[in-house]
C-alpha cells in the first residue's frame, strides 16, 4: 500500500485535519494487516515531522537523497516508522 503527498491546504491547518488523516491512514493499514507504516520527510518539513511524532512515528537515521541533485543540495530525507504489531 502506498500513500503519497498527504497535505492540508494552509487555510485549513490547525483544525486537526492532518491528525485525523494520519490516524485514518494508520487504521486503514492496520485493517489490511500491515505490520508497519513507513514514511519519508524532507529536512524542511518540520511541521509534518512534528505531526508524525505526535502520532507515534519514530525517526530512523536520516540520509542524503542519493542523486546528483540530492548531493549538491544536501537534500536530507528522514524515514520514520509506526509499528502496527500489537497496536490497538
Amino acid at each position: 500500500l502506498v500513500l503519497k503527498r498527504m497535505s492540508v491546504r494552509k487555510d485549513y491547518r490547525g483544525l486537526g485535519i492532518a491528525t485525523a488523516l494520519g490516524r485514518t491512514a494508520l487504521a486503514f493499514a492496520r485493517q489490511r494487516g500491515c505490520r508497519a507504516v513507513v514514511l519519508n520527510t524532507l529536512m524542511l518539513q518540520h511541521e509534518a515531522r512534528a505531526l508524525y511524532e505526535r502520532l507515534g512515528f519514530r525517526r530512523h537515521r536520516h540520509y542524503v537523497l542519493p542523486t546528483i541533485y540530492g548531493r549538491l543540495a544536501n537534500c536530507t530525507i528522514t524515514p520514520s516508522r509506526y509499528d502496527l504489531s500489537g497496536a490497538p
